[in-house]
C-alpha cells in the first residue's frame, strides 16, 4: 500500500526498529510541517494510509474531500484535529490505539524535569552564565513542598510517585473514580477545587483534553494560587481558559509556570508572551518525544495497519465506517 507519514521533523521513524514492520510498503516520510490545504492534497494524492505524529497536521473535511484513495488514517492517542464524523461519510478508517496499559513515562518525565527547572531556575541561571553574569536569583527546595496532581491518570501517577520519592506530599484532585485510585495510591485528595489551587506549591495538569475539560483551569483558580508557586503543563494548553495564564503570571499569582503546551502549535513567535516572560520555563511540546516513546508509539501505529491490510481493523475509533470503508488493497 502507499503510505505516507507526515511531519517526522528530524527524520526518526525510518530509523526505528518497528519501521521493519512496513516492509513491502510503499512509504513517504515527509519531514517538514505543512498545514497549507492545496500543498497537502498534492503531497498525499495517491495515498491510501495515512500516518500522522500526534497532532502535529490537522485533518479536516476540506482536505479529505480531495484524498479520493485514502483508505485508513492509523495514529496514536486522542484525535481532535481529525475530522471523524467526515472520515466516517468518506469511508475512511480511523485508527488510534489509547495506549490503556501504560502512561507516557517519556511525559512524565518531562513534567518532572521541568518542575526541578522552573523551581530551581535552572535555564535563567544558564542563560546569564552565558552571558558572562554569575548567580541571578535564589531558588526554591521542592522537599516538604505541597505537589497537586490536577486529573490523577496514568501520567499523573507517575509523577505523583517522583513528588513522592523527592519528599513532597502529594494532593490530588480529579473526578471521584480517579480520586479514589489516588487515595487507595496513599495521597491526599483536596477538599474543594479551590482548596487545592490555594494550597499547592506545585500544580501540574494531567487531563486529556475533551470538551469538559477545555478551559476547566479558570482565571479564578489561578488567581488563588500562591505567588511562590509553580504551574506545570504538559499536557495541553486549552486545559486553561485562554489568555488566563498569561494574565496571571502578570499579576504574580502563580510565580511561575513551567509550559510544553501551547495554544497553538507549532509556536514559532519569539514574542509570544509564554517565551519572554522571565517567571516561564518553556519546551516546544517534546514530552513525547524519546526514541523509546516513538518506539511504542510507531510500533503500535503500524501494527494497526497490518490489522487493516488483514481485512481485521482495531483500535476504530469510528466503527460505524466498517460497513461501507473503502476496501483496501494488496501490496
Amino acid at each position: 500500500m502507499k503510505i505516507t507519514i507526515l511531519d517526522d521533523y528530524f527524520d526518526t521513524v525510518r530509523t526505528l526498529a518497528c519501521f521493519a514492520k512496513l516492509a513491502g510498503h510503499d512509504v513517504t516520510i515527509w519531514n517538514d510541517h505543512v498545514q497549507d490545504v492545496d500543498k497537502l492534497a498534492a503531497r498525499l494524492r495517491d495515498t491510501e494510509v495515512l500516518v500522522l505524529i500526534r497532532e502535529r497536521t490537522q485533518i479536516r473535511k476540506a482536505l479529505l474531500e480531495r484524498l479520493p484513495k485514502l483508505k485508513l488514517i492509523s495514529q496514536r492517542s486522542v484525535y481532535p484535529h481529525i475530522d471523524i464524523p467526515h472520515c466516517t461519510r468518506l469511508g475512511i478508517v480511523v485508527s488510534s490505539s489509547q495506549h490503556a496499559g501504560t502512561p507516557s513515562y517519556a511525559t512524565a518525565e518531562l513534567t518532572w524535569g521541568l518542575t526541578i527547572a522552573a523551581m530551581r531556575q535552572i535555564p535563567q541561571q544558564m542563560a546569564s552564565l552565558q552571558q558572562g553574569t554569575w548567580q541571578i536569583g535564589v531558588g526554591t527546595t521542592l522537599r516538604g513542598k505541597t505537589f497537586g496532581i490536577y486529573g490523577y491518570g496514568r501520567i499523573g501517577a507517575a509523577v505523583a510517585g517522583y513528588a513522592k520519592a523527592f519528599g513532597m506530599p502529594v494532593v490530588a484532585w480529579a473526578r471521584e473514580a480517579s480520586l479514589t485510585k489516588a487515595r487507595a495510591d496513599g495521597h491526599a485528595v483536596a477538599p474543594s477545587k479551590d482548596a487545592f489551587f490555594a494550597e499547592c506549591d506545585v500544580v501540574s495538569l494531567h487531563m486529556r483534553l475533551v470538551e469538559a475539560t477545555r478551559g476547566i483551569v479558570t482565571a479564578a483558580d489561578l488567581a488563588r494560587m500562591k505567588p511562590t508557586a509553580l504551574l506545570v503543563n504538559t499536557s495541553r494548553a486549552p486545559l486553561i481558559a485562554p489568555g488566563a495564564l498569561v494574565a496571571a503570571l502578570k499579576a504574580g499569582r502563580p510565580g511561575m509556570a513551567a509550559v510544553d503546551v501551547f495554544e497553538h502549535e507549532p509556536l514559532r513567535d519569539p514574542n509570544d508572551p509564554l517565551l519572554t516572560l522571565p517567571n516561564v520555563v518553556a519546551t516546544p511540546h517534546i514530552g513525547y518525544v524519546t526514541r523509546d516513546e516513538y518506539e511504542l508509539q510507531f510500533s503500535d501505529i503500524f501494527d494497526q495497519i497490518a490489522a487493516y491490510v488483514a481485512s481485521t481493523p482495531v483500535h476504530v475509533v469510528n466503527p460505524d465506517v466498517l460497513a461501507a470503508a473503502r476496501p483496501a488493497v494488496s501490496r
